[in-house]
């Protein structure tokens, strides 16, 4: 499993959390989603078949693009 946490600039309310964790969940291969509203930081772990680039697409086409990768394992 891979996992990777990094900034969302756009988060600014529960609202913005809860999108990018329904939207990413529904992605094949994505085992969890956590969104911080506070410090913007959202944390994904998948396997395949999902990859960080269809991640990445999915954030942009939702407006929350990723930014800043803190973490990578």
């Amino acid at each position: 499993m891979t996992s990777k946490t990094f900034t969302v600039p756009n988060i600014s309310c529960g609202h913005c959390t809860h999108t990018i964790e329904a939207e990413l969940s529904d992605l094949v291969g994505v085992m969890n989603v956590t969104a911080v509203q506070d410090s913007k930081q959202v944390t994904v772990e998948w396997q395949e078949p999902a990859t960080w680039e269809r991640i990445q697409a999915t954030l942009q086409e939702i407006n929350y693009p990723p930014e800043g990768l803190i973490q990578i394992s």
